[in-house]
């Protein structure tokens, strides 16, 4: 049995689930970014980065945050996921940096691997960001409007727009001026069609889980007088 609740009675409550969801979601954020980032991929032809094949699994889960949750919850997720981001990024650095031990052949797979041009990481982080907030904004602000109901708009509709937050500062940050104007365009807008088709797919998942979680929990969070201010970790 779920109860519809404002966001602001429940800054005290225990949540039974809440830590295996945003442990899976930055578990998620780091695998695309470790997995994804050092492969390209081509399936008929088409060549794509294999991140993208997880990294819009983020903001499916980050989708459920928010509406089980609610936004203040989801914030405190993304701040997680940013931390865990540079640090991965850090480490990555120090590790690459070390001098190999005389005899050891494989510095040169291992850079290839975690060596990420600088560019590259800062475009990645900062448009994760920036995406993810304003997905996880839009989605509450929707149900709102909707007073909970097609739950299917919201999800769908928050990723069309966190998402192309996320490619237009991407793509520009990390491949502007390496890649003609031309190649960043196309890659851009298709990647963000590949991610917003994903969640389109992933639409029958997400109804399952955001269900069971609901029950599970017992609450429908809705984000009436919430401070949707993304600088601040405070549910």
């Amino acid at each position: 049995m779920t109860a519809a609740t404002d966001a602001a009675q429940l800054r005290d409550r225990p949540f039974r689930y809440f830590d295996f969801v945003m442990a899976a979601f930055v578990v998620v954020l780091v695998l695309s970014n470790v997995i994804g980032a050092a492969k390209l991929s081509s399936v008929g032809g088409f060549v794509f980065g294999a991140g993208i094949l997880f990294f819009p699994v983020s903001y499916v889960i980050g989708d459920v945050l928010t509406e089980v949750y609610g936004y203040a919850r989801a914030r405190r997720c993304i701040w997680a996921g940013f931390g865990a981001l540079v640090f991965l990024a850090l480490m990555s650095w120090v590790v690459v940096s070390l001098p190999p031990a005389p005899g050891w052949e494989g510095q040169t797979a291992y850079e290839s691997v975690f060596g990420q041009v600088w560019r590259i990481v800062i475009a990645s982080i900062t448009a994760f960001w920036a995406g993810e907030f304003v997905n996880s904004f839009v989605l509450a602000r929707m149900k709102l409007l909707t007073e909970g109901r097609a739950l299917w708009s919201r999800t769908i509709g928050s990723t069309v727009v966190g998402q192309a937050v996320d490619s237009l500062i991407f793509y520009p940050v990390a491949f502007l001026g390496v890649w003609t104007t031309d190649q960043v365009l196309t890659v851009m807008v298709t990647n963000w069609a590949m991610k917003v088709a994903w969640e389109v797919l992933l639409t029958p998942f997400t109804y399952w889980v955001v269900g069971g979680l609901k029950r599970a929990e017992g609450v429908d969070v809705f984000d009436r007088g919430t401070n949707f201010t993304p600088f601040r970790t405070q549910v």
